[in-house]
C-alpha cells in the first residue's frame, strides 16, 4: 500500500425506490395547538434511500484492484429492498434506524456509514362514502359507481379518503438522514437530521419590507404591505438519538407550525418570519436541539391594481436571481 498518500473513501447507492404497503401506522402522536396531525395508517409508505459506507477496508479495491471486501453496490440495493419487508417501525427515520444497525451487523468492513431517506409521498384519493363491501359485477356499465346500478342518482353522498388508492403529491416531503460508526460490535448513531422541504407559500398580505440601506444601487420600493412569496426547506435534529423514538418529531407538525406563524405572524422581513418560526418550533417541540432554515425570496412583481377595489392585484414573475436567507438556532447547554 502506497504510504506516501492519505486516503478518504466512500461508496454506495443512491435514489433506491422502496414502496412498502400496510407498514406500521403511526399512532399516538401529541396534539398541538397548530396542527391536527395526531397519526398516519401508513398503508403506502414510500422513499427513496441513499446509503454511503466509509472506511479504509474498501482501499484495495481503489489501488490494487483488489475486490473481496468490497459489497456490491446492487446488493445494497437489494437488502434495502429486503429489510422493507420485515421493516416494523412507521417513521422514515425508523426505517433508516433499522437499516443502519443492519448493514453493520451484516457486513463487519463496513466501519461507518450514512443513510438519507426522502419520502415518496402519496395523499389517498377523496372517495364517496359506501357501506357495501368492495365489489363490482363483471359486466357492470364502465362508468358506473362500485356497489350502485347505472342509473343510481346522486344523492349528496358524504366523500372520505380511500384505503386503496393514493395520488402522488409532488408539494413538500419529509427527508431524513442518520450517521452510523461501529464501536465495540454495536452500531452507534453519530449524526442524525430531520427535515420538511420543498415547502411553497404565498401570503397574499400582512407581510412588509422597509427601513433597509438605500443608496445609489438601491432600486427596489419600499412595500409596506406586500404579498410575500418564499420556498422554504427546514432541517432539524435532537437532543439525544434516543429522541428518534420516545420523542419523536412528526414532519406534518413542523409543516404545520410553519403555516401558522406564516399566517398569523406580520413580518417585517423573511428573517424576521423564519426567526419567529424557529422561535415557535423550540418552543412547542424541547425535545428540539437545533432548527435551520434555507429560504428563497420568490415574490412576485406587481403588474397591476384594480380601479375599484385596490385588493385586486395582478403580480407576474420577477427576475429570475432571488434572494437567499438561512437560520440556524441552537439550544444553549443552559437551556437543554
Amino acid at each position: 500500500m502506497d504510504k506516501d498518500f492519505q486516503y478518504t473513501i466512500s461508496y454506495g447507492k443512491a435514489r433506491v425506490p422502496v414502496y412498502r404497503v400496510y407498514a406500521q401506522p403511526l399512532q399516538d402522536i401529541p396534539a398541538i395547538p397548530e396542527s391536527a396531525f395526531t397519526g398516519k395508517e401508513n398503508i403506502l409508505f414510500a422513499a427513496e434511500i441513499d446509503i454511503e459506507v466509509f472506511g479504509n477496508n474498501f482501499l484495495p479495491a481503489y489501488v490494487q484492484g483488489d475486490n473481496r471486501n468490497v459489497v456490491a453496490t446492487d446488493s445494497m440495493k437489494n437488502f434495502i429492498l429486503r429489510q422493507a419487508v420485515t421493516f416494523e417501525g412507521a417513521t422514515l427515520e425508523s426505517f433508516l434506524l433499522q437499516l443502519g444497525q443492519e448493514f453493520l451487523h451484516t457486513y463487519p468492513q463496513m466501519e461507518r456509514l450514512s443513510l438519507s431517506g426522502r419520502e415518496i409521498a402519496f395523499t389517498p384519493a377523496s372517495v364517496p362514502q359506501s357501506n357495501a363491501p368492495f365489489n363490482a359485477p363483471f359486466n357492470a356499465p364502465f362508468n358506473a359507481p362500485f356497489n350502485a346500478p347505472f342509473n343510481t342518482p346522486f344523492n349528496g353522498s358524504k366523500f372520505s379518503d380511500s384505503n386503496v388508492l393514493f395520488s402522488r403529491s409532488h408539494n413538500d416531503y419529509t427527508t431524513a438522514t442518520i450517521d452510523f460508526t461501529r464501536e465495540n460490535g454495536e452500531a452507534v448513531i453519530t449524526g442524525q437530521r430531520s427535515g420538511r422541504v420543498g415547502l411553497q407559500l404565498f401570503k397574499v398580505t400582512g407581510s412588509s419590507f422597509t427601513s433597509f440601506v438605500r443608496d445609489g444601487y438601491t432600486t427596489l420600493p419600499e412595500r409596506s404591505d406586500r404579498p410575500l412569496f418564499i420556498y422554504l426547506d427546514l432541517y432539524w435534529k435532537y437532543n439525544h438519538p434516543d429522541d428518534l423514538h420516545a420523542h419523536y418529531i412528526p414532519a406534518e407538525q413542523v409543516h404545520d407550525v410553519v403555516q401558522t406563524v406564516f399566517h398569523e405572524f406580520v413580518s417585517e422581513s423573511i428573517q424576521h418570519l423564519v426567526h419567529e418560526m424557529g422561535q415557535r418550533l423550540l418552543l412547542r417541540f424541547p425535545q428540539m436541539s437545533e432548527i435551520s432554515f434555507d429560504a428563497q425570496n420568490r415574490t412576485r412583481d406587481p403588474m397591476g391594481t384594480s380601479e375599484q377595489d385596490e385588493r385586486i392585484k395582478v403580480y407576474s414573475d420577477p427576475f429570475s436571481a432571488y434572494g437567499n436567507i438561512k437560520l440556524t438556532i441552537q439550544r444553549s447547554q443552559q437551556a437543554s
